[in-house]
């Protein structure tokens, strides 16, 4: 740990917040990863990532897992929540609210600093405000029922419970059956939850401006595409994988499986990603400012300072009398 990392860790040890979490959001291609990794490695902390789809082993490019991020200088910082399930099968925000809880706690237990670091609101906020901790039964008396109910009488049923956040619960069978087994299960059992460690963050956001993020996107993804993304969407339709799971996972995955499988050209599948990764980057701003104006206090970094004013930043918002 050099000076920053002691002033920073000073600073959160004196702070008011008495922070026992720090978290690290922004939009793709924002350099939060590497900032957060460079942050850990100063501290001597461990990244916990807060990515709905680097979970799955296997999707390495098309998720970016820049996993040269977490190298910094001769050390590899510890990472947690990459690579936990197999691709092909589904993973949701009661999994992952789990999962960070008990590395969070593993974390803690080692006497490191637990950092919060991706772009998927969900999960985000799901470990920042204590969402509701689950283990929903599967209920094989409903989904006989539901079976012969059509996508759109689904939809409706869901809709009595709640409007869904997550569009893919309205456009998938199997996750729409899921989602009304999971409502169905909160009607009989309102207070099955399980135990929720205390969460205090202090929170970083990225803040990119709009052209240069559309810039890191269109770069990012020309790199990945020469760096084996088709490639492994292949690997993954040849391992068993179907097209339509594979367009499951949103995205890459989307316009990769129907490049592959001859439905667009490279040259459509190119342009609509591109389009689709920058619309997405959006939604995901929409997601934080929808925090803030919720109440979430996030302070925002600006993504194309340099690693020492980005430290500066941190410092100065944990200690501003260090300014």
């Amino acid at each position: 740990m050099d000076n920053f990392g002691i002033i920073i860790l000073e600073a959160i040890m004196t702070s008011s917040s008495k922070a026992n979490l720090i978290c690290i959001l922004g939009p793709t291609a924002s350099g939060k990863t590497a900032f957060a990794a460079s942050l850990a490695h100063f501290l001597g902390g461990e990244i916990l990532s807060a990515d709905s789809r680097q979970v799955y082993r296997g999707m390495d490019i098309g998720t970016g897992k820049d996993y040269a991020d977490y190298r910094v200088g001769d050390r590899t910082v510890p990472y947690h929540l990459i690579d936990i399930v197999d691709a092909g099968s589904e993973y949701n925000v009661f999994e992952y609210q789990k999962d960070f809880y008990k590395a969070f706690s593993e974390i803690q237990g080692r006497g490191a600093i637990p950092i919060l670091c991706g772009g998927t609101g969900l999960y985000i906020e799901a470990v920042l405000k204590g969402y509701t901790l689950l283990q929903v039964p599967v209920n094989d008396e409903l989904r006989m029922e539901l079976e012969t109910k059509s996508i759109d009488s689904l939809v409706q049923r869901l809709k009595t419970f709640r409007n869904p956040h997550n569009t893919t619960d309205t456009l998938i069978r199997k996750r729409l059956v899921r989602a009304i087994e999971i409502e169905e299960f909160l009607q009989v059992n309102p207070s099955a939850v399980g135990a929720i460690p205390e969460i205090h963050p202090v929170i970083f956001g990225m803040h990119i401006d709009r052209d240069s993020r559309r810039a890191r996107i269109t770069l990012r993804l020309k790199q990945r595409l020469e760096n084996g993304m088709i490639d492994e969407a292949k690997r993954l339709l040849s391992s068993g994988i179907s097209p339509e799971m594979l367009e499951f996972y949103g995205l890459e995955y989307k316009y990769l499986s129907r490049f592959v499988t001859g439905k667009i050209s490279y040259h459509e599948m190119f342009n609509s990603l591109n389009v689709a990764i920058h619309q997405f980057a959006k939604r995901q701003m929409t997601w934080f400012r929808k925090m803030e104006r919720e109440g979430t206090r996030i302070h925002w970094i600006d993504a194309n300072h340099s690693l020492e004013e980005k430290l500066s930043c941190v410092t100065g918002i944990l200690d501003p009398g260090s300014r």
